[in-house]
Formats: structure tokens, C-alpha cells, sequence
């Protein structure tokens, strides 16, 4: 059997609780991992902004992976790799998103454009995000500098169909998948939390079997995908469940901990 090496985990619905907490014994599961010599990162939908207020509590001394993996950053928040959407596969995600009512979100390095203040989940990002919007009338002047486009919908099932939209009139120029069942995410082309732990399997110079997983929601079945071990939260929809090697908890039953608990006990630590 394999040790796990590094671990690499989703945010939100995995990492922190409903209400964006990360919960002592969280805290204390990552500081077990140091301790064990076992690797730990953190990779989301969220920019790299959001990611901050991370940092400094887990210790994280790896690069991140904003974006849904397709910018890597170090702790201090430097770019070490970067990708943009094609401008014109940005412009048609702006078509579909309108045409499916939902609000509309583009992120560059390090701004939030938002052409809504009154967005059903603007307040909720804020929250989240740990960061205000900058409010536009015109989305053009930034649509060449995307790292990230979202559509927020409280409309699950519209989002739904929005997304397979998305996904057959993108094809290969954009990556188009759900971060939360009211945001759908337009990414670099190529890039996903998957190729980003491939990248930091390569920069540590181990095997992607020696990577463990986290997360709940579909952008985290592409890392689900390549690595050795992969954990659903109990949170988590059947079908990301199911293409899961384990299953723990909910993220409000301290699921993490209790994953990175057993991936511990899996290497023979107690």
C-alpha cells in the first residue's frame, strides 16, 4: 500500500463549514500532517485573494491552486503559473450565462467584476471571499484578462442545463463545471484541480498514488480522477460519492479531520 505523500484538499463544502469556518480540530489535523512529514495544500474555484485568510492558520508553505487549479500561486500569493480564457470563449460564456438569467461574475488576478450589486449571492462572495466587487457596466475592457468567469443562480436545475450548455458550445476552449450547486464556473481551457495535482506531484517529485484528495462537488472529480486516494465528503452528491475511494463525514461533523484522520492511520501514525 502506498504512503500518502500530500494532500490536497478543496475549501469550501470540504474544509471549512456552512458558515466558512475552519474548526479546531481541522486546524489540528493539517498541524498532524506537518508533523508526519505529509504534504498539505489547499486548491479551490475561489481566487487567490479568497484563499488568504488560510494561510496563516494551516501553515502552508506549498503553493495553492486558485481557480479550480488553473493558477498555481505560492503562500505569499505570487503567481507561479498563470492561464487566462480565450477572450472569445469568454464572450460567448457571457452570451449563455445571460441567456440562462444567471448573474454574472469575472474574475482577473485580482478583482471581482460584477454588473449586479443587488446579485442574489454578492453578499454571500463577499462573505466568502473576504473581499468587495468592483461594479462594471461593460464586461469587454477585462473579457482578455478572465482567469475566471462564474454564473450564480439560486435556479439549481437551470444551472444544471446551463452548465451542459456551456460545455457543448465551449468544447475544448474553456473548462465549464459547478463549484456549488448555484455557481458554475468558465476556467482556462486545460486546466483543472486534476492537472494541479499532477503539477504538485511533479514539483515534489513523487507519484500521483502518493496524493490523497478531498472535496464534495463535481470540479473536484478531476482530481478524484489522478490521485491515489480520493475522499467524498458526506456532504457530497451520490455521483461524487460514488467515484470516491472513501467517504467521511459531512463538513458540519468535522468530515476533514476525520478524513485526515484515517489517511494518518493509513501511514502508521497514531
Amino acid at each position: 500500500m502506498t504512503q500518502i505523500s500530500l494532500v490536497v484538499s478543496d475549501v469550501d463544502g470540504t474544509l471549512l463549514t456552512k458558515d466558512k469556518t475552519l474548526t479546531e480540530r481541522a486546524r489540528s489535523a493539517v498541524r498532524r500532517l506537518h508533523q508526519a512529514g505529509i504534504g498539505f495544500t489547499i486548491t479551490s474555484s475561489r481566487p487567490a485573494i479568497g484563499m488568504r485568510f488560510l494561510i496563516e492558520p494551516l501553515a502552508l508553505w506549498l503553493p495553492v491552486g486558485p481557480f479550480n487549479g488553473s493558477s498555481i500561486v505560492d503562500p505569499e500569493l505570487r503567481p507561479l503559473e498563470q492561464h487566462l480564457i480565450p477572450a472569445k470563449a469568454a464572450e460567448r460564456s457571457l452570451q449563455i450565462l445571460r441567456q440562462f438569467g444567471a448573474d454574472i461574475w469575472l474574475f482577473t488576478t485580482d478583482k471581482w467584476l460584477i454588473d449586479n450589486p443587488e446579485g442574489k449571492y454578492v453578499a454571500h462572495e463577499q462573505h466568502t471571499i473576504r473581499s468587495d466587487p468592483t461594479i462594471v457596466t461593460d464586461f469587454s475592457p477585462y473579457l482578455a484578462s478572465a482567469c475566471k468567469i462564474v454564473g450564480a443562480s439560486a435556479d439549481a436545475a437551470g444551472l444544471e442545463a446551463c452548465e451542459k450548455a456551456m460545455q457543448e458550445a465551449l468544447g475544448v476552449e474553456a473548462t465549464a463545471v459547478r463549484s456549488q450547486t448555484y455557481y458554475l464556473d468558465i476556467t482556462p481551457p486545460g486546466f483543472n484541480k486534476g492537472t494541479f495535482v499532477k503539477a504538485m506531484a511533479k514539483r515534489l517529485g513523487i507519484a500521483t498514488d502518493a496524493v490523497a484528495t478531498i472535496g464534495d462537488m463535481q470540479n473536484d472529480l478531476a482530481m478524484f480522477a489522478v490521485s491515489g486516494v480520493s475522499v467524498a465528503m458526506g456532504n457530497a452528491a451520490d455521483n461524487v460519492k460514488d467515484q470516491a475511494t472513501h467517504v467521511t463525514a459531512t463538513n458540519e461533523q468535522d468530515g476533514f479531520a476525520e478524513a485526515m484522520e484515517m489517511i494518518l492511520k493509513r501511514n502508521g501514525v497514531g
